[in-house]
């Protein structure tokens, strides 16, 4: 029995992870799905200060909470970084890295150099698309009631998780056993930053062909990437 934590990307929650958790626990594993601070149903939560650094060190110190050893991560999209600081700060206790289409940034990088766009929400605390934005977004990859699922669920993110350069200091030094994941349909970050990973860590690589939120419209697939590597 393997303990797997899941940590989601930006304007998610960890309800995005329900049909890949359900595959690994029917398959005997334990698996966590943690909302990060400021996200999903703790959007209520946001505030300033928040950052990819702060959010990873609850992780790390719910992995200690919990005791939990020989744990693989997996991080989507914006959830790369949090996975990435998380293994960094408990270091003992993760065996294994996933990388599912997800950021993997170079300390003092941050997420909007790699998404430069304009979102429709923007404050002083908070980033991200309006529901009816994310909705078109789900719903060119999904079934309308899928789309209308998670489009009800997304929620804005905290601004200081993509203005802040992340601090990695020791992570891209460090030996690690990962995989990486280009969803070959997704738009950014893309294979290029996907390669730069890879080649960078010496990673296990994969392809899928969909788009940016394998977890839901290929979670057999990514499942299997999941528990093999």
């Amino acid at each position: 029995m393997t303990s797997f934590v899941l940590i989601h990307g930006a304007f998610q929650g960890g309800w995005i992870w329900k049909l890949v958790a359900t595959r690994l626990r029917k398959a005997g594993h334990t698996v966590y799905t943690p909302t990060l601070d400021g996200c999903g149903e703790r959007a209520i939560q946001i505030r300033t200060g928040i950052t990819t650094e702060t959010q990873a060190e609850e992780v790390s110190q719910f992995l200690w909470s919990e005791d939990l050893k020989n744990v693989v991560l997996v991080g989507a999209s914006a959830g790369g970084m949090v996975m990435a600081k998380t293994a960094e700060l408990a270091r003992d206790r993760v065996d294994r890295l996933v990388f599912s289409d997800a950021l993997a940034l170079m300390d003092g990088e941050c997420i909007r150099d790699i998404t430069s766009s304009q979102m429709s929400v923007e404050s002083d605390l908070a980033i991200g698309p309006t529901r009816d934005d994310r909705f078109k977004r789900f719903s060119a990859e999904l079934p309308s009631d899928i789309a209308n699922w998670a489009a009800d669920r997304s929620t804005v993110h905290p601004i200081g998780c993509f203005l802040n350069p992340v601090v990695l200091e020791s992570f891209w030094e460090q030996v690690w056993d990962a995989s990486v994941v280009w969803c070959k349909q997704a738009g950014k970050p893309g294979e290029p930053h996907q390669r730069r990973c890879a080649e960078k860590l010496g990673a296990n690589w994969h392809e899928l062909d969909t788009g940016h939120f394998p977890m839901l419209t290929m979670p057999d697939e990514i499942t299997k990437i999941i528990l093999d590597g």
